[in-house]
């Protein structure tokens, strides 16, 4: 097999035995791409209510005579209550363990759909969003976080990308089924679209308790032994068993007293989380302290860009561009739901070769250049009284282009970065943590998207979006180090309080 830069300068400072692990974990294990594959299914919840939502909500709006404000509330509901979730999903994953968690965040899915679906008034159907975002809120931060604690450091941030794949897939889902139902009666369709996303929700459920637990939680818990056997199924080797046991147990010595380092030694030490928020928010070393930092502002900006709101509106921002038709308008998604798909695959495909900063900083600037010319086609048509043929296709090809950037970069990448930065012990709630800002910032962004848009204009919305993601690029430039091919027991180190002088694709190259 032919080594690539990176292999060999960390078999030169790791030593030999490294250099035969690196090797083996560059195969990827069958069995853990579909572990990683079922836990990031449940992604596909918060992508298909995004998706069917965008359709749902013009024929919400027409059949329970809503107002604009209700809507904007309505849509913005699951992505407040998802911070509930987010939050409590932490100390849950790390008391009941990452797989019964993922059961747990399809089961409230699933109730909350069902109560969307059957919805007969306003009320009905917020109550079924509010517990339909809980559900979210833990699936969002249990399937990296599971993936990630699962996976080798050399296909890391291929599998712990799924998630975004599958969110991704879930909004093409939703598109193609408002365009399929669109012809229904309108006080049928937007319920089936609702509820038709018990399916998954119910199949994931089913498909998660064939899962393994998480190796690093059974570390933290002191059942090494049944780590072990976790793995050996997700090892190419033997050998790199033994040296992923070796460095997962004494990071679980260090990290959580109670847990043995020698693996013939452990007992179990039935660890919960206790002491984690303390250690996260009021005690925090200045490597913490730097993982905090990175993780809650790239979750930040992850929402603060609009992509979430881009996509539940962009029929609003379509008929503001003269597209009238539902039809067309569905149609007009069914493109960027495609176009999202494949960027966000070659994301996936290519993390592990290029690195995490390069695709995000290419993302960045390409969504910053993409709003921008969606602010300018936006602002020549709302200008306009004939509604030029050129402008709208400049708005289109730029709305495309930028859901096609975000999934290049900060979509797959914000959950890849989230899961992998946190010591083990620190892991599931600083997680936690960052991705409740992410439900927050959404929540609020999507909540105010189209009041904002009546006062400066959508045009002047996209604007504004696009100085947000400038912004960005410079803080992911200034305070994000590159993650490939490290270890998750390596990640503290990366953080240290050193100045290093970085290469342009974020490696190391001088510590002064």
């Amino acid at each position: 097999m032919e080594k690539t830069h990176d292999q060999v300068g960390s078999e030169y400072h790791h030593g030999q035995r490294r250099d035969v692990f690196f090797i083996s974990e560059a195969r990827l294990n069958k069995y853990t791409f579909i572990c990683a594959l079922l836990a990031s299914s449940t992604s596909i919840l918060l992508g298909y209510d995004i998706g069917v939502m965008s359709g749902a909500a013009l024929y919400i709006k027409e059949n329970l005579k809503i107002t604009s404000i209700q809507e904007e509330v309505l849509v913005g509901t699951l992505n407040v209550f998802s911070l509930v979730g987010s939050l409590l999903s932490g100390r849950t994953s790390d008391y009941i363990g990452r797989r019964y968690t993922i059961v747990l965040a399809a089961a409230t899915f699933l109730i909350g759909a069902l109560l969307m679906g059957l919805a007969p008034s306003f009320p009905f159907l917020m109550a079924g969003r509010i517990i339909a975002g809980i559900g979210v809120g833990y699936s969002l931060m249990i399937a990296p976080v599971y993936t990630a604690e699962l996976s080798p450091s050399m296909s890391r941030g291929f599998l712990t990308s799924l998630p975004e794949v599958c969110i991704t897939f879930g909004i093409l889902l939703g598109y193609i089924i408002n365009y399929a139902l669109s012809s229904l009666p309108q006080h049928i369709n937007w319920r089936l679209m609702l509820g038709l996303a018990a399916i998954p929700a119910i199949v994931i459920g089913l498909g998660v308790l064939a899962m393994p637990e998480s190796p690093r939680w059974l570390a933290m818990q002191g059942r090494v032994n049944q780590a072990r056997e976790v793995l050996i199924k997700t090892s190419n080797t033997l050998e790199e068993a033994e040296s992923r046991l070796e460095n997962i147990t004494k990071a679980a010595s260090v990290l959580v007293p109670n847990t043995a380092a020698s693996p013939a030694s452990a007992h179990e030490s039935h660890w919960s989380g206790e002491g984690v928020w303390k250690e996260l928010l009021l005690r925090p070393s200045r490597p913490i302290k730097r993982m905090l930092i990175a993780a809650i502002g790239i979750n930040f900006f992850m929402q603060a860009s609009g992509n979430d709101a881009v996509i539940y509106y962009s029929p609003e921002v379509f008929k503001a561009a003269g597209i009238h038709s539902k039809k067309q308008l569905f149609g007009v998604n069914v493109i960027m739901g495609l176009s999202k798909t494949s960027f966000v695959m070659f994301s996936a495909f290519y993390l592990d070769r290029f690195g995490r900063r390069p695709l995000l900083l290419v993302g960045s600037v390409g969504m910053a250049i993409s709003l921008a010319g969606l602010g300018l086609g936006s602002k020549f048509l709302e200008q306009s009284e004939s509604k030029p043929v050129w402008a709208i296709v400049l708005c289109i090809l730029a709305v495309c282009a930028d859901v096609s950037f975000f999934s290049i970069g900060l979509g797959p990448i914000t959950w890849v970065y989230s899961s992998e930065i946190f010591p083990m012990r620190l892991r599931a709630q600083g997680s936690s943590l960052a991705i409740s800002v992410n439900r927050l910032v959404s929540g609020v962004v999507s909540m105010t998207f189209l009041t904002i848009s009546k006062k400066i204009t959508f045009g002047g919305m996209f604007f504004v979006l696009a100085g947000i993601m400038v912004l960005g690029t410079m803080f992911f430039y200034a305070l994000l180090p590159e993650t490939k091919g490290k270890s998750l027991e390596e990640m503290e180190a990366l953080f240290e309080n050193k100045a290093r002088k970085m290469d342009s694709r974020g490696r190391d190259m001088e510590v002064v």
